[in-house]
């Protein structure tokens, strides 16, 4: 993005519907706002436009991904972040109002209380002249973030807080005002919103279904009644943020272990996760590992279901991205990955260890089979198969008993979800379950009936 002010790239991570941004300065040097911990796409962008990293602003400590200011840092970066955050590794703490000079550019920070206590919103002026506005968590489009990451007894304060910084500090702003969120469509620490990820004051003052509300009351009720489920990570990683983690420079390249030690390491208790497709775990897996295929919402659902104090060992395909593999986990502080099996799957049953196999089934098969829904419960609730159980497949391994003891078919959106459920349950000794290749609407079309709601 460009036009009269200064030139902003966004650059976005789908899976955690995250967007970080990238300023050009002017002058040869470069702001990042609330980078990712791997900060590669971000020099990349600078080298391209031929500029240098000067300084990385976080918006707020965040409760999920590590930030990358500290790899910026270790470049050379100065990094700006808020003073009440209390951040115990090198940085300059910004309180109200306080101003960044950044050349001809000028960085005002704005106390927005709300997605979190300390959360400051980053005012970009050109001179007097506002032109972007980077909200972090306060202001997204269409919606706000959540407000019960803190603790429960925070969670109506922080809303009403909320309220309060949207009203009297952000929507006073010009309607022309550029916004940029750093939480979107996507992101468990948003309330519901759609798949724009910029947006201006003008469109949120006049569209925002949230700010429609007509006074403090009803947009508390309206937040607080939308906020669904979110991963248990959540509530480690402010602190993480706040203490800092280790400063790596290159990522490190996950270790090749072979059958037995693989055999041993999981013993020891360590976590043996297999992140290959849906149809290739189906047709055989080693008995008792975690089905998550590695695509962009990989992370997700690793910090969901994997403790992070818990070694990992990985079942990868030969033509998988172990680069975006061991990303993902340091992303989201998963730090111990122990390595990954050598051979894959072939090496384990060339040893004569046993292979489990789930089957897959398309939505005619469903007439016999009881349906187990593991998606979350907003979608649940948009369609689904007349009669589906539903648990949400970040509940399932503590709520097992409650699956009906008949044979099983687990149903999500595509079959990802679907499978990783079913492992689970696997896992846990039901040897009756299956998957569904698809979700509701693809029954709802070969069934030609209709979802219940």
């Amino acid at each position: 993005m460009g036009g009269s002010g200064p030139t902003v790239v966004a650059l976005v991570d789908e899976g955690l519907g995250n967007s970080s941004y990238l300023v050009d300065l002017g002058d040869g040097r470069a702001l990042a706002i609330d980078p990712p911990r791997d900060p590669t796409g971000h020099l990349a962008v600078a080298e391209r436009l031929g500029i240098t990293i000067s300084h990385t602003a976080e918006t707020h400590l965040h409760a999920d991904f590590v930030s990358g200011s500290r790899e910026l840092a270790a470049r050379g970066a100065t990094v700006l972040a808020p003073a009440p955050a209390k951040i115990e590794w090198p940085h300059r703490g910004l309180d109200d109002g306080d101003k960044m000079d950044l050349g001809g550019l000028r960085l005002q920070a704005i106390a927005t209380p709300g997605h979190t206590p300390e959360h400051l919103a980053y005012l970009l002026c050109d001179g007097d002249a506002p032109v972007g506005l980077f909200s972090g968590g306060s202001l997204l489009v269409g919606s706000v973030a959540r407000t019960d990451l803190i603790a429960p007894d925070q969670t109506e304060p922080l809303a009403r807080a909320l309220w309060r910084s949207i009203v009297e500090r952000l929507l006073p702003l010009p309607d022309d005002l550029a916004v940029y969120p750093t939480h979107g469509a996507g992101s468990f620490c948003s309330a519901p919103a759609d798949g724009e990820r910029t947006t201006t004051i003008g469109r949120e003052r006049a569209a925002n279904p949230l700010l429609a509300a007509p006074d403090e009351d009803a947009f508390v009720a309206r937040l607080l009644a939308g906020l669904g489920t979110y991963p248990p990570y959540f509530t480690e990683l402010r602190e993480v943020n706040r203490r800092g983690v280790s400063v790596y420079g290159t990522f490190p390249t996950l270790v090749r272990l072979d059958v037995a030690t693989t055999r041993r390491l999981t013993a020891d208790g360590a976590v043996l996760i297999d992140v290959r497709p849906v149809a290739r775990f189906a047709a055989g897996h080693i008995p008792g590992s975690l089905s998550i295929p590695l695509r962009p919402q990989f992370a997700s659902w690793l910090g969901w279901l994997v403790r992070r104090d818990r070694p990992m060992v990985f079942v990868v395909d030969d033509d998988q991205d172990r680069t975006d593999l061991v990303r993902q986990c340091l992303t989201i502080g998963y730090e111990h990955l122990a390595g990954e099996l050598a051979g894959g799957l072939d090496a384990w049953a060339s040893e004569g260890h046993l292979v489990g196999v789930i089957p897959l089934v398309h939505p005619p098969a469903l007439d016999r089979r009881r349906v187990l829904d593991v998606r979350q419960a907003a979608e649940y609730q948009a369609g689904h198969v007349p009669g589906a159980v539903h648990l949400e497949l970040g509940s399932l391994r503590s709520r097992v008993d409650a699956v009906p003891m008949v044979p099983i078919t687990l149903m999500c959106g595509h079959g990802e979800r679907a499978m990783t459920g079913a492992s689970i349950l696997a896992a846990a000794g039901r040897g009756d379950v299956s998957v569904m290749v698809g979700g509701p609407e693809d029954w709802a079309r070969v069934a030609d009936a209709p979802l219940a709601t």
